[in-house]
């Protein structure tokens, strides 16, 4: 059974029962919303079921909670074979590598993590930056022995279509350091590019666009489906580019924001685009699957659930 975040304690730091309860509520809502070509409830694939990915955020949490104890490579390492224990799937390599810095940053980051959100912030206020820059402080310190652990844990996973790369291979040994091997790697995977870019797509894109859905009053389903559409809009998935090819990726952002520009999830028109993209995507092979875009998704939800925005009010639908 997971954690469920305790009441947030204005000026208290986050200890490690926070991050990792946050890491799984994160997984969780993610999961549970019902993004377009992605499993969610009553929605499988053959080889992966919604409870499949249940239990891989309960499993987790034990390796997140000691992130700030532990190096980045050693944690995704750990919370990969967790994750295996419970499924034979694919359920979260990706979303493992970028929660784990994350929740190292925030470990380390001695209170720049409020888990509560003030009710008089100051207008303009950004309450991701400290957490971003306790993230480069992370990224920036990774070493060869990270990129060793997270290599070993890519061939655990074994993710999909995943090719071959003329420098630092995931099948040999690495020689670089873990930024430095995701920089090599940034032009063909967003979960790299993150690193490379301090996470751009997350802070950049989706964390803002998730806050900014809930403050709007949306629930939590809503919000992530709607960061999901933005996300995936801006930005073609680097899994269906894999898969699928690069024709593909474009064509499934385009139509990403075309159920944008009708509503998404506020309006009648845009739920019905929503309907009719996930029928679109979903195929025997998986191959319009947007499984980084969800991967970023719940990177976007981590970073909003230690900002403290599991308390953003929310409204009904009636209301907006």
């Amino acid at each position: 059974m997971t954690n469920v975040p305790a009441p947030a304690i204005p000026g208290r730091a986050p200890n490690a029962v926070d991050v990792a309860s946050a890491a799984q509520l994160a997984c969780l809502l993610e999961a549970s919303a019902p993004k377009p070509g992605n499993v969610s409830p009553g929605r499988h694939f053959a080889d992966t079921r919604y409870e499949d990915f249940l239990a891989s955020a309960v499993a987790i949490g034990g390796p997140l909670a000691d992130a700030g104890n532990r190096s980045v490579g050693a944690t995704v390492r750990l919370a990969v074979e967790a994750t295996a224990q419970w499924t034979r799937s694919n359920t979260n390599l990706g979303i493992v590598l970028l929660l784990t810095p994350i929740a190292r940053a925030a470990a380390l980051g001695k209170g720049v993590v409020p888990l509560f959100r003030e009710a008089d912030e100051k207008k303009g206020y950004d309450p991701f930056s400290d957490l971003r820059d306790a993230l480069r402080r992370v990224l920036d310190n990774t070493t060869v022995a990270d990129a060793r652990d997270v290599y070993a844990a890519i061939r655990r996973a074994a993710p999909g279509g995943l090719g071959r790369a003329e420098s630092q291979d995931v099948a040999s040994e690495p020689t670089v350091t873990l930024l430095e091997a995701m920089r090599l790697a940034a032009d063909r995977d967003a979960v790299a590019r993150e690193y490379a870019t301090a996470y751009d797509i997350t802070f950049g894109t989706g964390a803002p666009a998730l806050d900014h859905a809930r403050s709007a009053g949306l629930s939590w389903d809503d919000a992530i489906v709607e960061t999901f559409l933005i996300l995936l809009a801006a930005h073609a998935d680097t899994h269906i580019e894999r898969r699928g090819g690069a024709d593909l990726a474009a064509e499934v952002s385009r139509r990403a924001r075309a159920v944008l520009e009708t509503g998404g999830v506020r309006s009648d028109a845009g739920r019905r685009g929503i309907v009719q993209l996930d029928l679109a995507l979903r195929d025997q092979r998986h191959l319009g699957n947007p499984g980084t875009t969800a991967d970023l998704t719940a990177a976007a939800t981590f970073v909003v659930l230690l900002a403290g925005g599991w308390h953003a009010p929310v409204v009904s639908s009636r209301e907006r």
